[in-house]
């Protein structure tokens, strides 16, 4: 008996989970021209914080198994897998003020934020 070939469908492109301005992909990129010992910046989300969570980020050499990296023009941000769904539709922007420079979370899946702006209430996005 023969048995049939079965040929998988081709995976659809996923969206990003998140998506970063111009000038958000421009600071990652000065970032890690500064540290080229690193793969990117890594995006996460810890509880802490008057309001619940924060998120957390820093310069990483390594992607874990479940993270999720993103490339944007050689800005490439890794996505800790256990925030990929409370970061869906996030986008990432570079905001320089006279007093600040900072990253800002655009988030469709926060739902409040403390009064001075550091930590946030996220619930993770539905499935759908």
């Amino acid at each position: 008996m023969i048995e049939p070939v079965v040929t998988p469908a081709p995976r659809r492109p996923r969206p990003s989970v998140v998506t970063l301005t111009p000038a958000a992909a421009d600071r990652v990129r000065d970032l890690l021209a500064a540290n080229p010992d690193k793969i990117g910046l890594k995006i996460g989300i810890k509880n802490g914080g008057c309001a619940g969570q924060e998120y957390v980020f820093s310069l990483t050499d390594v992607a874990g198994p479940f993270d999720e990296a993103v490339d944007f023009d050689g800005a490439r941000v890794v996505i800790d897998g256990k925030a990929i769904l409370y970061l869906i539709g996030t986008e990432i922007d570079w905001e320089v003020t006279p007093l600040a420079s900072k990253f800002v979370f655009r988030n469709p899946n926060q739902t409040d934020a403390c009064g001075c702006g550091e930590s946030v209430t996220i619930t993770p996005a539905a499935a759908g």
